[in-house]
Parts: structure tokens; C-alpha cells; sequence
């Protein structure tokens, strides 16, 4: 049994110095990083539109960073702070707006070309808009009339045009300025409409009587904010290409900001929670990885506001599976850790080995997730690439933090000796643990006798059953013509409203004004008391939805966000999930293939598909709408649920590697059961530390996020039960039928236990 020894302050002055900083680097920093943060337009409202781009005639090229830069002007008048403008492929262009007030008129400045020309009621171009002096538009009042000011550069040019004009007949002296005229184009026919009563395609059509060497105004029936828009038009330039919306999703900043402080607030409570969990299961490492957390926190946001990064709901749920990740990595050392101290060795020995021989399988489980996500940030887009920024971040912090900081707390408790002849302070009763100077050999291991391999047959029946229920329900929607899966617009294009209120609403009520205003088409979810989803599968254009989402505004009392694919970024985005899913499996297959063996890794894989068939499976019985954020779900079970596995793996391995000749099946059994038994509370323990802060943002959290959310809690269920039961038994069946092969282990390296340091009065104390 270890005797308590002298404690050494210095290690104990060096925790205790360290977390003072730690707490008042924390605590000075946290305003400054949270007003770094770039809020995503789930969080903060704004839209995001993605833009087909095509030159303005037949055989013209494009180029990108000419249309970027027009683009970044016309940002730069709204006052928008971190847009973001990326160019996708060879002819589209993201523009993601955070924060803008006036979302309709943002869109409308974004996507019109406007060409502004000087013509003669017979459509000859007399000038173009580089007779304007740059810049010098501006929203001016005339009769109290709000006007648009123009400067003219070439007052000369502009003297003769108008000159010209003036000594034309009456009816013919008029200047007509046009926005983006096409061929086909006529005055005429426009100030016919405009004599009816109709909006003329010419913004102005003005008299002139004689010449004007000065500046002038464009003059309509404008309000404020058509003419300051216009203005704004004007000063930052034409578009050298026509931009068509082939996808938009638009988010009021009400709904936003409902959205980031109810989730916030379910997120923090969730991580209280992780950290009460800890503390009560494992004491003293319990606290310490508390204080982890803490910093792994911070960390982890200061990074993101260095980055410039966009922090948004889909983020919110990566740092919530990081959190049970990096508390993962924790309870895999600390259960290590307590393995050692039920065969005898010091607290020093046993954390000192504990964390040896934890490093492969957290090193191989984090290594396997960071893969999931650099494919998702490479070959994902919107919220996907957002989803897996965090992830990438969240997994490079675990290791940097848990690997580096969590194991100088534990060295720095251990070399104190405050710790020795207290296993209770690690949740071990000294009654368990044998007295090796006595010749003591072990006799606990908290491990109960489980038969694992023949209770596994049940669980894989059961699955078996459930995914046929899912498949049968997929059927029968699909011959009623529903299709097989509820897919969301993302995939299978449409339009989705999200109509909000300052008050109470249902569906009914959403349905009967939308049905006033002739829509008929739409399907209708509520969530929440103020909140109603109206989906359709037709993509609304842009005018028409500005005046159905102005009639719902009028209705509710907020402006509806939006979300509007066109069919063939839908038949894009199933494609590109597919690519994903299966670039993730096949990179993973080959990196477990090399750190263990190809049995290995296809006992992965399968657990794997298991998982996202089961998810599919649940989404199919209760038609839920698959979305893009859904398969970010997908590929973070991929990459989280393989950490169960390589854990049970792990131990399986440094089994077989004592052996000298290959098992029998009964061996086989007997060494999948005690691996199993011996990681169990790692598995069981890391899924539930994930599983708390996902279930109580269900609970608590907004409502945009929970489909992404209940999703992750399937997935993890199903991850937890498929990596201790189908995973091993799919490495068992092919180890044997194929003949797997064995490598000898390494000499391991002893651990002597260190003579007890007594206390003599009057000599060493």
C-alpha cells in the first residue's frame, strides 16, 4: 500500500500561479473576444445569395476578381462589417451580409448590373455614366420630393447632349436615363405603361427646354430609400457580368438574436453540466479537467475572433461536440489512469503510465475526426465549410490542450506528492487496490463480467429491424409520391419562408394569409409559439418574394427571413454530400488501415454506415426535412462515433499483441469481452458528456437548431451502441475467416515502484 510522502510546494505554487493567470486572462479578454466575434446571419440576420455569373454578351469572358471587386464596392456603401465574397468554381459568387438593416434594398444593389445611360426617346445612347464625376451621387429633395443628385464630370459633353435635346419638338425634348437597358428596350412602350399608371423600366424621363452645363437631378416617383439606393447604384459602378440568384437564404436580425441568446445561454448551461459530471465521476482529475475546459473554451473563441472566422448556429453545435470530445480525451486518461491504480502501482506510476497508454487512441481518434473535417472544409461550402472551421479548431485545441496543458496539471500534481496514499481523490477506495510489498496481486478492476459477443447478436438484430422500418416507411412515402426522404430546399430546390411574430401565431394563421394572397402551394411547420415554417418546392423569384414576404411583414409585424434553391444547386448538393460522405470513409479506411489493420478498419466502416443509416432511418419514420446541416451531422458522426471504436480497438490490439500464436474463436470472445469491459465507462462516459449539452440545447435551445441538433443525438446513440457491439464482431468475422495476422509486441517498459519515503521525527521532518 503507498504511504503519504513529503509534499513539495513548488509543483503545487506552479498550479496554483498558472490558474490565477489562466483566470485573469480569461476574465480581461472576454469582452474583447466576444466583440471580435463575426456573428453568421443565423445569429446576427443578414443573407446570404449565391450568384450565377454570365457576361453581359454572347462570347465575352468573366473576370472573377473584376466582378469581386464590384461587388466589395457596393458592400463597402452599405456599411457592412466582415462581408464575406468568395468565388466558387468558375462562374458563381457566395455574398454572405451579416447585419444589414435594409436586406431587400442590399439585394437589389447587389444584384443589379447598373448600366446607367443618357438616351433620346428614340433609345440612341447619348452618354454613359463616365460623363458623372465619380462618387457624386447622393439622395437630394426637391419640392420635398426626394431626388437623386448627380455631378457632371464633362459638363461640356453633357451641354451639347442637352443642347440637342432642347431643340428637338415638343414631346421629343426629353432625357431619358435608363438602369441596365436591353436591347429590345423601348421608351415609347415604357411611357405607355407609365400613362396607365404601371412602373416604366427608365428610372427618369425629364423635359428639357434648354442646355445644361451644370449638374442635374433624376427625378421620379421615388421614395427615400429607392433614391438613396439608386444614388448608391450610381457611385459604385456597373457590373461588367448579369448576376442571376440561383440560391438565397435570408435571416431577420430579431430571429437571429433570439436565436444566438437562447442557445448560448442552453450551450453554458450544457458545459456546467459536463464539468459537474466530471467532478462527481473522477475528483480531483474531475476538477482539474474542469479548469481544462475553461481554457479549451477560451481558447477556442480567441482563435476564431484571430481568425476572423464566422461563428454561427452550426458553429455553436461543433464547439458543443467539442466540448464532449476534448472531455473524451479526459475520461480515456483518467480511466487509464485508475486501471493502474487497481493493479497496485503509486498515484505517480499510475498517472505516468496512465497517460502513456492512453496517447495512441486519443491521438488515432482525434487524427480520424480532423480528417471528416478538413474534407468538409474542402469540399464543402455555406454552412458545411462554417460546421467544419470550428470542427478543425476544436480538434487541433483537444490536442494541443489536452495533450500539453491537462497532462502538466496531472505531472504537476503527481511530482508534488499532495496525491499519494489518496486513490479516493481519483475516485478509487483504497480497499480495491492490492498491496504489491506484500506480494499482493490484483483482485478489482471495476469491470463486471459482461458477455459482450453474445449479446451483441441482439443489438445487431435490433438494428437490423429498425432500419427496415425506416426503409418500409421510405417506400410507402415514395409510392404515395412523397419521395423517400423529406428533403429540405437545399437538395431538392423550393423556397422557405420563416414568419415570425412579436406575438403568438399558428399554422392556421400563417396558412389562411398565405392562402389570401394566392399561395396555395406551401407546406407549413410551426416552431415554437411565434415562429412557422412555409416551405414550397418552386423557387419564388427575387420581385415576386420582396412583395409576398412585404404582405407577411404587414400580417405579423416582422419582415420573414428566407431560403430560396433553384433545382440545380439542389442536384449540386445531394452530389456533393454523396462525394463527402465517401472521401470521408475511404480517407479514414486507409489511416486505420496503417495504424492498426485492414480488419480494423472495415469494422469501422460498417459501424459507420450503420450510423448514418440509422439516422436516415429515424428522419424517414418522422419525415423530418433532411437538410445541408444534416449532413454536416453525418459527417461529424463519422468522425466522432470512430472514436468509440478505435478506443475498443485500441485495448484489442494490445491484447493480441500477447499473444504468440493465433486465437481460437473462444480466445477471440474472451479478449473482444475484456477489451470491452475495460473501455466501457470510456465509451459510455464520452457519449454522455457529448450527449448532456446536445440534449439540453434541444431543450432550451432556438429552434433553427434543432433539427441539426436531434440529429447529433441520434447519431450518437446510435455511435455509442454500433462501436461496442457491431464494430468488434465485424473484426472478429474477418480476422478469423481471413486469417488475420499478429505482430509481437515491443518490450514494455517497466515501472518500479519507489520506496516508501517514511517520516523519522528529527531527520526528515
Amino acid at each position: 500500500m503507498e504511504k503519504t510522502k513529503k509534499v513539495r510546494k513548488g509543483p503545487l505554487a506552479a498550479i496554483a500561479v498558472v490558474i490565477v493567470l489562466l483566470g485573469v486572462l480569461v476574465a480581461s479578454t472576454f469582452s474583447l473576444i466576444k466583440s471580435h466575434l463575426n456573428l453568421g446571419l443565423d445569429l446576427k440576420g443578414g443573407f446570404e445569395i449565391l450568384y450565377q455569373v454570365d457576361p453581359l454578351n454572347d462570347g465575352d469572358s468573366v473576370d472573377m476578381n473584376a466582378v469581386v471587386n464590384s461587388i466589395s464596392k457596393r458592400v463597402n456603401v452599405l456599411g457592412v462589417s466582415e462581408p464575406s465574397i468568395t468565388v466558387e468554381g468558375n462562374d458563381r459568387i457566395r455574398v454572405q451580409l451579416a447585419g444589414v438593416t435594409d436586406q431587400e434594398s442590399a439585394r437589389e444593389m447587389l444584384g443589379t448590373t447598373a448600366n446607367l445611360t443618357f438616351r433620346d426617346v428614340d433609345d440612341n445612347e447619348l452618354a454613359d455614366a463616365s460623363i458623372l464625376t465619380q462618387g457624386g451621387a447622393s439622395l437630394g429633395y426637391q419640392d420635398g420630393k426626394p431626388v437623386v443628385s448627380l455631378k457632371i464630370a464633362d459638363t461640356s459633353k453633357f451641354a451639347e447632349i442637352t443642347s440637342q435635346i432642347a431643340a428637338k419638338s415638343s414631346g421629343e425634348n426629353i432625357l431619358v436615363i435608363w438602369l441596365d437597358y436591353e436591347d429590345g428596350d423601348s421608351y415609347k412602350t415604357e411611357a405607355a405603361k407609365e400613362a396607365k399608371g404601371e412602373e416604366p423600366k427608365y428610372i427618369s424621363a425629364a423635359t428639357v427646354s434648354s442646355s445644361i452645363s451644370g449638374d442635374c437631378i433624376i427625378s421620379g416617383n421615388f421614395t427615400e430609400t429607392q433614391a438613396k439606393t439608386l444614388a448608391n447604384l450610381i457611385n459604385s459602378g456597373s457590373l461588367p457580368v448579369k448576376l442571376t440568384e440561383i440560391s438565397s437564404n435570408v435571416v431577420s436580425a430579431q430571429y437571429g438574436e433570439d436565436a444566438l441568446h437562447v442557445t448560448a445561454i442552453a450551450g453554458a448551461a450544457g458545459i456546467a453540466l459536463v464539468m459537474l459530471f466530471m467532478i462527481i465521476a473522477y475528483r480531483l482529475p474531475g476538477i482539474l479537467s474542469s479548469i481544462m475546459l475553461v481554457l479549451y473554451i477560451w481558447a477556442v473563441f480567441g482563435v476564431y475572433a484571430l481568425m476572423g472566422a464566422t461563428f454561427t448556429l452550426s458553429g455553436i453545435g461543433a464547439l458543443v461536440l467539442g466540448v464532449g470530445m476534448t472531455v473524451d480525451v479526459n475520461i480515456i486518461n483518467f480511466e487509464r489512469i485508475r486501471q493502474e491504480l487497481y493493479k497496485g502501482h503509486s498515484i505517480r506510476n499510475s498517472i505516468a503510465r496512465g497517460q502513456q497508454l492512453s496517447f495512441s487512441a486519443i491521438f488515432d481518434s482525434q487524427f480520424t475526426t480532423l480528417i471528416s473535417a478538413l474534407i468538409m472544409y474542402i469540399w464543402g461550402n455555406g454552412a458545411v465549410k462554417g460546421f467544419a472551421t470550428m470542427l478543425i479548431i476544436t480538434v487541433i485545441m483537444t490536442l494541443a490542450i489536452n495533450v500539453g496543458f491537462s497532462k502538466w496539471l496531472l505531472d504537476s500534481v503527481s511530482k508534488s506528492g499532495i496525491a499519494d496514499g489518496h486513490p479516493e481523490w481519483f475516485h478509487v477506495k483504497k480497499n480495491q487496490i492490492p498491496d504489491v510489498s506484500k506480494g499482493e496481486k490484483q483482485f478489482y478492476t471495476g469491470v463486471k463480467n459482461f458477455d459482450y459477443v453474445g449479446k451483441g447478436k441482439y443489438v445487431i438484430r435490433t438494428a437490423i429491424v429498425l432500419l427496415l422500418i425506416g426503409l418500409c416507411f421510405g417506400i410507402g412515402h415514395t409510392a404515395k409520391g412523397d419521395g423517400f426522404m423529406n428533403l429540405g430546399i437545399d437538395f431538392s430546390s423550393g423556397t422557405k419562408l420563416t414568419i415570425t411574430s412579436d406575438n403568438p401565431i399558428t399554422v392556421a394563421e400563417v396558412s389562411s394569409a398565405m392562402d389570401k394572397l394566392g399561395y396555395t402551394d406551401f407546406s407549413y411547420q410551426a416552431a415554437g409559439d411565434t415562429t412557422v415554417y412555409a416551405t414550397t418546392k418552386q423557387s419564388i423569384a427575387s420581385d415576386e418574394l420582396i412583395t409576398l414576404k412585404q404582405n407577411l411583414a404587414d400580417e405579423f409585424g416582422q419582415e420573414p427571413g428566407d431560403n430560396v434553391v433553384t433545382p440545380v444547386v439542389g442536384r449540386e448538393l445531394v452530389r456533393n454530400a454523396v462525394i463527402l460522405t465517401v472521401v470521408a470513409w475511404i480517407a479514414m479506411m486507409a489511416y486505420i488501415t496503417i495504424r492498426y489493420e485492414w480488419e480494423y478498419a472495415l469494422g469501422c466502416i460498417i459501424a459507420l454506415m450503420h450510423d448514418v443509416c440509422m439516422v436516415l432511418a429515424v428522419f424517414a419514420v418522422f419525415r423530418m426535412e433532411v437538410n445541408t446541416e444534416v449532413i454536416s451531422v453525418l459527417l461529424t458522426i463519422i468522425g466522432y462515433s470512430i472514436n468509440n471504436s478505435i478506443i475498443v480497438f485500441d485495448r484489442i490490439r494490445e491484447h493480441m499483441k500477447d499473444l504468440k500464436t493465433k486465437p481460437d474463436t473462444e480466445t477471440l470472445k474472451k479478449i473482444i469481452n475484456e477489451s470491452e469491459g475495460e473501455t466501457i465507462k470510456m465509451s459510455l462516459y464520452g457519449s454522455i458528456t457529448t450527449i448532456i449539452p446536445v440534449v439540453v440545447i434541444i431543450g432550451f435551445g432556438a429552434n433553427s437548431i434543432f433539427t441539426f441538433m436531434f440529429a447529433m443525438l441520434v447519431g450518437l446513440i446510435a455511435g455509442t451502441f454500433s462501436s461496442i457491439f457491431i464494430a468488434p464482431a465485424v473484426w472478429k468475422h474477418f480476422y478469423q475467416k481471413f486469417g488475420g495476422r499478429h505482430k509481437k509486441a515491443k518490450k514494455k517498459k517497466e515501472y518500479k515502484e519507489e520506496l516508501d519515503e517514511y517520516t523519522f521525527k528529527g531527520i526528515n521532518a
